[in-house]
């Protein structure tokens, strides 16, 4: 038993026993006579000096310990990688740590720094470049989010691999009246699944050999504006109008994402409310529009039916401007509204997801440039991008449709009873012409073969031959029909 522990249990002992005696010399008055009060002092005085020598071991335990510690620490480090005395390791590891950070912004602007390889072997990549500093990293998201305005409307994540699939779903079970103590009726959600890739963009940076050698030159800045301003501006014309073929899917180009049509290429005040209707009421409370400034120019000059202009121009500083009533957002790479074209895109785009893969990449460039002295530094990522979730999103589509009065004086129907009808018509004469075709086009052989289909479904209502119709709306688009290999 140690000299503390005796200690203490002796301590304890002591104190029981003072408790004891008190208790057994009190009076029926509660008292103590002097004696037996100078008795109880003495044996308090004793736990006393018990108290003071416990503290006095424990204080030299914890010198002894201290003082048995090691007085160097181990070597966890790479042989090569050399630390100040006034430095100290990073509690932070890998490409988070101010070490990495330092070493990898030496290894850009020095040609022959060897000493840093171990300190970066945490972010090589395999094609010889190293990951950019996390730090850094967050710098070139916030330069891509300012030069790509599509990215704040986003989802965006980050993924570690190549692929990610995404769980939808694609149909809602519903609810329906029951009879007492009936049966609860069964229906499921579907759900289904979007995968994100990762596309791989990059660009060249060459930079000459005095800015980089001048330690006033801010590198890093320049490095993140050039990286942003590049990427981001192709970033946001492949998130826009991207086939989706070694780079994302654009909202504008998705194949199952559709919209009302218009007879013409002028965009009217019915256009406008035709597209804000047909997306669902759920999604359009953080609904915006995305269009080109040409199409901008056109809305402006658009009035509802009470005379009022539908552009509404923001009285509030950093506040967007309006067009009836929800914020808008400009491209250049917004289709023109021409014939043909989904101009105006309108919907809840947070539904559309952007996968980066971790990690943003610098490869420097010695000799390639040397001659004009200047270094390069190829500068890359990996992302994919697509919309998860199609019903949220509906654009204006300028392909071209045939007006229910035009419909009408064709089939000669001068009553308003088969409205109804003759549009639903129209819709299906469209497919159909569509399907023949492979491809949205506009041509005089187009109007001419809608009007036909709806002309034999309106007089074959009950009895129409498909087939039959088929393959005369084959004969009639044969020409521009798109040839699939």
């Amino acid at each position: 038993m140690s000299k503390l522990l005796e200690l203490k249990e002796k301590r304890n002992q002591a104190w029981e026993q003072a408790k004891t005696f008190l208790d057994s010399v009190r009076t029926d008055d509660g008292l103590v006579s002097e004696e037996d009060s100078k008795r109880y002092d003495e044996m308090e005085s004793k736990i006393n000096r018990y108290n003071q020598e416990i503290a006095r071991l424990e204080r030299q335990e914890k010198i002894d310990l201290e003082l048995a510690q090691p007085t160097s620490q181990a070597l966890t480090r790479q042989p090569t990688t050399v630390l100040k005395d006034s430095e100290v390791e990073d509690e932070k590891k890998g490409t988070k740590s101010d070490v990495y950070s330092k070493t990898f912004w030496t290894n850009v602007r020095k040609r022959n720094f060897f000493d840093v390889k171990d300190v970066l072997r945490v972010g090589e990549d395999t094609e010889g470049g190293h990951l950019v500093p996390d730090e850094y990293e967050k710098k070139l998201v916030q330069g891509l989010q300012e030069e790509n305005f599509f990215r704040s409307l986003a989802t965006v994540i980050k993924t570690s691999s190549g692929e990610r699939k995404i769980p939808v779903v694609t149909g809602h079970g519903i609810a329906s009246w029951m009879d007492e103590n009936g049966l609860y009726p069964e229906t499921d959600e579907t759900f289904g699944q979007v995968t994100l890739d990762s596309h791989k963009i990059g660009t060249a940076i060459r930079i000459s050999e005095e800015l980089l050698n001048d330690s006033v030159f801010d590198l890093e800045s320049y490095m993140t504006s050039e990286f942003a301003r590049r990427i981001g501006t192709e970033e946001e014309k492949s998130f826009l109008i991207g086939d989706g073929s070694k780079k994302p899917t654009g909202i504008f180009t998705q194949a199952n994402v559709t919209g009302p049509t218009t007879t013409t290429k002028d965009i009217t005040f019915d256009d406008m409310i035709e597209l804000y209707h047909s997306l669902p009421a759920p999604y359009r409370k953080n609904a915006v529009w995305i269009l080109h400034d040409t199409t901008v120019k056109a809305i402006r000059k658009l009035k509802d039916n009470n005379g009022n202009y539908i552009w509404q121009p923001s009285t509030q500083a950093g506040q967007p401007d309006l067009i009836l009533n929800r914020p808008y957002y400009t491209s250049t790479f917004a289709p023109l509204p021409e014939q043909g074209n989904k101009a105006i895109a309108f919907g809840d785009f947070s539904y559309y997801w952007i996968a980066d893969r971790q990690g943003r990449t610098f490869k420097r460039l010695n000799e390639l440039y040397a001659n004009n002295g200047q270094i390069g530094f190829l500068a890359s990522q990996r992302v994919d991008g697509k919309l998860v979730l199609p019903e949220n999103f509906n654009c204006e589509s300028k392909i071209i449709m045939i007006s229910l009065e035009e419909a009408k004086l064709y089939l000669k129907v001068e009553n308003t009873d088969e409205d109804d009808l003759i549009m639903q018509l129209i819709d299906a004469s469209k497919k159909l012409c569509e399907e023949t075709l492979r491809q949205n086009t506009y041509s005089e052989v187009l109007r001419m073969a809608i009007l036909y289909g709806v002309a034999y479904l309106y007089e074959h209502r009950e009895t129409a031959n498909y087939k039959e119709l088929k393959q005369m709306l084959y004969h009639l688009l044969l020409a521009d029909r798109k040839d699939i290999f």
